[in-house]
């Protein structure tokens, strides 16, 4: 019973992992990371760039919840434990000496770079850490991860029938297009055949066909007959 009551209190979200972790390992003052408690989006809001207004009306929006990321104290431990787990004893001094002092995480980076192996040993680790840090995150603020839902992919055949469509319509309007362009050459040809006294006259009708095309059209209407006028015509 108790079990049941506990499940009923915590909120299912579809989770971006991919998307916590990155907020979960950035901890820039500047960098504000939110979780969307009804899609599983992060949203990530950075200091002098995002419209403050937009922030304060975020920060005060209940599906909004602000993630805290794993501080920078806490990483740095993870790069100790990391360093006592390489057998190499030269990149182990090596990666001792990155992390005394500032600037620590881009130098420990740095080496890594040269060893691809560790390098990848060092991303699982962080990974492994990381994910523990949000699944006690995800339990203490009671949120259920579930699975986020899939991006249906249409099938070849879902949207042959549309593509075939949109190949017609191409087709005709380069069908009615080169017609038209035809006509207008003809009409060149015809132009440049005409005596100079009959251009006027031309001139004149192609300007009356183009004023045409503005006009309203108007239905042409009989005369409306009376019931008396009908019925006596009937008689």
């Amino acid at each position: 019973m108790a079990k049941s009551e506990k499940k009923k209190e915590t909120r299912p979200v579809p989770i971006s992992w991919e998307a916590l972790e990155d907020a979960f390992e950035n901890n820039a003052p500047e960098v504000h990371s939110y979780l969307h408690l009804d899609n599983g989006e992060v949203i990530r809001i950075v200091d002098g760039i995002a419209d403050p207004e937009m922030h304060k009306r975020i920060m005060g929006d209940p599906i909004y919840m602000r993630i805290d990321p794993v501080s920078s104290r806490e990483q740095y431990r993870w790069m100790e434990r990391f360093i006592a787990t390489v057998e190499d004893s030269e990149l182990r001094h090596q990666l001792l000496t990155a992390i005394d002092g500032k600037g620590a995480f881009r130098r420990f980076k740095d080496v890594l770079m040269s060893y691809p192996v560790d390098r990848e040993r060092w991303f699982t680790f962080r990974s492994e850490r990381l994910r523990a840090c949000m699944e006690a995150w995800l339990e203490a603020h009671k949120i259920e991860p579930v699975e986020r839902p899939a991006w249906p992919v249409p099938t070849a055949d879902d949207v042959k029938e549309q593509v075939e469509q949109s190949q017609e319509q191409r087709k005709g309007r380069k069908g009615r297009a080169a017609i038209a362009d035809q006509q207008r050459k003809r009409l060149h040809e015809l132009a440049d055949q005409l005596p100079a006294r009959e251009l006027d006259n031309a001139l004149a009708f192609l300007e009356f066909l183009k004023e045409r095309r503005r006009l309203p059209r108007l239905r042409a209407k009989g005369p409306r007959r009376r019931d008396g006028a009908a019925r006596s015509e009937e008689e």
